[in-house]
């Protein structure tokens, strides 16, 4: 299997802020990259880059096999993309928007109209399509503005924070779509902070950082970075949560994390049932209120809890945020 996208000691910066700084990855024909990382970790300059609307001010990157600066044109002729927000026309209906895009990739008139047919049926957009745009709930302009980013048949798919904003429903339906571009042969680069989606859509993920690539694997490389299991409890107060920690300090791997705000405490623990056993034993008599307890395996929020010190959906660095953001580089 060859490789759709190729990123080797990508570099970007902005002023002083150094947004990128020699990020490496690839992302194998047919298969979906999850590129996992907080605000401000550079996820969307990676993608910006690689759909030829950046420059990189160091390293090099191709998608099938073409520069994205030497070769933008051609690069633009395979891709397809969708950002964090949909950029659809409001006041064109459905199946205006997507005959727009069709004619701007060049396509007759007759194939942009037949191509359009198929991807409002596709994306069960059909029964809209003659309905203005901003007449759609948020899934649809959703779903709409993915298959703007399919009229021209692309061979590989950037999708930045796709489900960003959607309702679960609207969400579980999202990564159906997804799933199904992907069996038809599709290559698709995922940026998102939802942790859960990257566990479902993604065959490889790679964490970056600060700029930096971090992490790469399969989910359960990843979580096998953090190992064992977890003991956790939720407790009825916040003197609970601290009375909890000192008593179970003896049974836990590492220090107890604590989280006032849910009163959760959670522990990396080894021995399974008995384990739990003797924390329950530990906890009987002392006042601590027990609401809920339970043993589980280490998930993706625990791979980022330990390879960043912080979850993935933290707060950005504001100069991160900023840069990520300066519309001046975007027509470079």
């Amino acid at each position: 299997m060859s490789d759709a996208v190729v990123v080797e000691g990508l570099v970007k910066r902005f002023g002083e802020f150094t947004a990128l700084d020699g990020v490496d990855l690839t992302v194998a024909e047919g298969t979906v990259l999850g590129l996992l990382g907080p605000n401000g970790a550079g996820k969307t300059t990676v993608v910006r880059i690689l759909s030829t609307l950046l420059r990189p001010d160091g390293g090099r990157a191709e998608v099938t096999g073409l520069d994205v600066v030497a070769q933008a044109a051609q690069v633009r002729g395979v891709i397809g993309l969708t950002g964090q927000y949909a950029a659809v026309d409001e006041y064109l209906t459905g199946e205006e928007n997507l005959e727009m895009v069709g004619r701007l990739y060049r396509l007759s008139g007759k194939e942009a109209r037949s191509r359009a047919g198929q991807l409002l049926e596709r994306f069960d957009l059909t029964d809209a399509a003659r309905r203005p745009a901003k007449t759609y709930s948020g899934g649809m302009r959703r779903r709409l503005d993915i298959a703007a980013s399919l009229i021209a048949r692309p061979r590989v798919l950037f999708l930045d924070e796709p489900t960003t904003g959607l309702d679960p429903r609207s969400r579980l339906g999202m990564w159906e779509f997804i799933a199904d571009l992907v069996s038809d042969g599709t290559t698709i680069l995922l940026t998102t902070q939802y942790l859960e989606e990257a566990d479902r859509l993604a065959d490889r993920m790679v964490v970056i950082d600060r700029g930096k690539v971090i992490a790469r694997g399969t989910a359960d490389q990843l979580k096998a970075q953090v190992g064992g299991e977890r003991l956790e409890l939720t407790v009825g107060s916040v003197e609970g949560l601290t009375r909890a920690a000192e008593l179970l300090r003896p049974l836990a791997l590492d220090d107890p994390r604590r989280d006032e705000q849910t009163r959760r405490l959670t522990l990396p623990v080894t021995g399974g049932a008995a384990t739990l056993a003797e924390a329950l034993r530990l906890l009987e008599g002392s006042g601590v209120e027990l609401l809920d307890v339970g043993l589980r395996r280490p998930d993706l929020d625990d791979v980022f809890l330990t390879l960043t010190g912080h979850a993935a959906d933290g707060a950005a660095d504001e100069a991160a945020e900023n840069a990520e953001t300066t519309p001046a580089e975007a027509t470079r």
